[in-house]
């Protein structure tokens, strides 16, 4: 539970209908279960300690006392297990027949939750036996379980929050709710629930699985929430239905896990209740405990696990979370933010009567996506390719490859190349500001940078154009870029990429184009090192490769991410990051550049400050204007104060 990680299960067991002695048996061995696997929070299906096709046996006393019998036993079974447990039986209560939800932890009652929806259509006749209960709650006495019967609260605007989690705060749907126009859920989640329990007896019928599984996710999406369906499975009666045990642990629209249909048994999964907490925090739309909600006269029920252990995370973290995991869904999305780049430059050149572009092109990955970007957009507005002025302009670190490589792509695209040669420019430049060329320093390097941005600006306005931007999100984050050199542009096409998404976004053009020399062309791009050649060559190669300096991409976009998208904490993404690329680096490795990753990522805001005009295209973005708004001064030394904390835990 360290991190804000919650491990919950959805479980279905084999019953009897009718049959509670049985029942209880199965859902002990559950618990056990549950508890090997250090599940903290287990839920039951619908009506699981009696079945849920009795029928008219609901009626019976034998029955109803039979589940509570079964109660009492699993409130004493859950004595030393440290578990949430949620358990769903009929329950009689002051004329009533309810069916409910009990919630048990440590060897007590907590509280019932009864269904608040009761179907009356088609192959469901629970009306015919269960009456629906008010949304108010009450204090109630049960008699048949002794002293954990005592006081009990009993209503539908119950919440379970841990004291020593409060993250964690589960609300409870039961089945038929979850398909109400307005779910009980949504004023759960309203009035601070975290995590929603439905207590499941859904039929299987053609297709539904799919709608089930959209309802699930969807519902964890709209209240930013973590949702655990248990639903009934084989056991229940077939004599006009089957139930599969389509079991669902979904976060704020990700689904986590899925049982396998028709099979009983556990899924378990850990649910991230601090980016679901980060996620509301953020989303000032999302408020709590309004004045509508006031009404509803939710009651919250405490309790207070033994231990908070760290919780063996099993969910899947993508090494590139920017990148989507399925190559279909990739194409879909590189299609779609190679357009919303297309569409940005489209509105700006038409906005400004420009018909001309100028951008610098250097055989580079980002170069080369903005080039892209710029024909399509041109593209998009009628305009001859001929009119982007594609400018090379080699230097001391310029390789043949890289050379070559802007030039022939230039040219398929129908784009218009200007080489100009920088090399005199830049040594005048030396001799006027005293610098010796043998040292190649931070001026060395950056003379060259502000000489291309130089050179742009003043040919864009010889023709009449914009220069296009070609730096990217990652490098931005990291400054690793020359203030009013590459750093300006009059629109940045690439600002809101990360590095990893670039790669993705030429791959996909490679991959998806019918010339055979562009094709070849962009794949030597991407196998080319990610470098701004502003060192000179060795033996005719890149000597000054990024990576090596500043750190893997891949690493600086999965720190940016969950920096930026939950506000996690250095301790939190490292964890993420070590589970994440176990096997690619070790610890000492990623400790490292996640140090670098805060040193510069605070040290360099003043850079992001004043970025020029982007489009974004995700779900983060940089800029000064509305995605990230902090002081150029901020300091660092809170963070760095926890990443000092954690060498010393790697150390030991």
């Amino acid at each position: 539970m360290k991190d804000g990680f919650i491990k919950a299960a959805a479980i279905t067991t084999d019953i009897k209908v009718g049959d509670t002695v049985y029942n209880t048996e199965q859902i002990q061995k559950g618990i056990e279960l549950a508890h090997k696997s250090d599940v903290r929070l287990v839920v039951f299906p619908e009506l699981c300690l009696t079945g849920y096709t009795c029928g008219d046996l609901f009626l019976q006393n034998s029955l109803l006392n039979g589940a509570l019998e079964g109660l009492s036993t699993l409130i004493a079974c859950s004595a030393d297990k440290n578990m949430l447990i949620l358990v769903g039986l009929p329950f009689y209560h002051n004329n009533c027949l309810y069916n409910t939800a009990a919630v048990i932890f440590n060897g007590s009652l907590l509280g019932m939750v009864p269904k608040q929806h009761i179907p009356n259509y088609s192959e469901f006749y629970e009306a015919r036996h269960f009456s629906s209960a008010e949304f108010s709650c009450k204090t109630i006495e049960i008699p048949e379980l002794g002293d954990a019967g005592r006081q009990i609260p009993f209503g539908p605007s119950l919440l379970f929050q841990a004291e020593n989690l409060p993250e964690l705060v589960v609300g409870i749907d039961v089945c038929e709710d979850l398909w109400m126009p307005i779910p009980p859920s949504c004023h759960h989640a309203l009035a601070g629930a975290t995590v929603i329990a439905n207590l499941s007896a859904s039929d299987e019928t053609t297709g539904k699985n799919i709608y089930r599984r959209q309802l699930v996710c969807g519902q964890s999406a709209r209240l930013i929430c973590g949702y655990i369906y248990a639903d009934a499975g084989e056991g229940e009666s077939s004599t006009d239905l089957v139930f599969s045990a389509h079991n669902l642990i979904a976060e704020n629209g990700t689904l986590l896990k899925e049982s396998q249909r028709f099979e009983n048994g556990m899924i378990a999964s850990e649910i991230d209740l601090g980016r679901l907490v980060s996620e509301r925090r953020r989303m000032t739309t999302y408020h709590t405990n309004h004045a509508g909600e006031q009404d509803l006269h939710y009651q919250t029920i405490s309790f207070s696990f033994r231990t908070l252990s760290e919780t063996k995370l099993t969910r899947f973290y993508a090494k590139t979370p920017f990148v989507p995991g399925r190559k279909g869904d990739r194409d879909r999305r590189c299609k779609e933010i190679l357009t919303i780049q297309a569409m940005g430059l489209k509105k700006r050149l038409a906005h400004t009567h420009c018909k001309n572009a100028v951008i610098g092109i250097s055989g580079g990955l980002d170069s080369t996506l903005a080039l892209l970007v710029t024909a399509k957009a041109f593209d998009m507005l009628g305009l001859e390719r001929s009119n982007i002025l594609a400018v090379t302009m080699p230097c001391f670190g310029t390789t043949d490859r890289t050379y070559q490589n802007a030039c022939e792509l230039t040219k398929i695209l129908g784009a218009s190349l200007k080489e100009i040669p920088i090399h005199e420019a830049v040594n005048l430049h030396f001799q006027q500001i005293g610098q010796d060329s043998a040292v190649h320093d931070v001026t060395y390097e950056n003379s060259q940078a502000r000489q291309r941005t130089f050179v742009l600006m003043n040919l864009a306005n010889r023709v009449n154009g914009i220069v296009i931007g070609t730096g990217d999100m990652s490098e931005l984050a990291l400054g690793w870029a020359t203030y009013n050199g590459d750093h300006m542009s009059m629109y940045g096409v690439n600002c809101s990429v990360p590095k990893t998404l670039v790669r993705y976004l030429v791959q996909y053009y490679a991959e998806t184009t019918p010339e055979t020399k562009l094709h070849d062309i962009l794949t030597d791009v991407l196998d080319t090192p990610v470098s701004p050649e502003l060192l000179p060559p060795e033996d005719g190669k890149i000597s000054q490769k990024t990576e090596d300096i500043v750190g893997p991409y891949e690493l600086h976009d999965f720190y940016l991410y969950y920096l930026m998208r939950f506000g996690y904490s250095p301790s939190k993404i490292y964890r993420l990051a070590s589970y994440a690329f176990k096997g690619d680096y070790d610890a000492e490795t990623i400790f490292q550049w996640l140090r670098t990753f805060y040193r510069r990522f605070f040290s360099q805001q003043f850079k992001r400050s004043c970025l020029p005009d982007g489009p974004k295209v995700g779900s983060v973005a940089l800029s000064p204007r509305g995605d990230w708004r902090m002081p150029s001064d901020a300091s660092v030394n809170l963070w760095m104060q926890e990443l000092d904390k954690l060498h010393d835990q790697i150390e030991s």
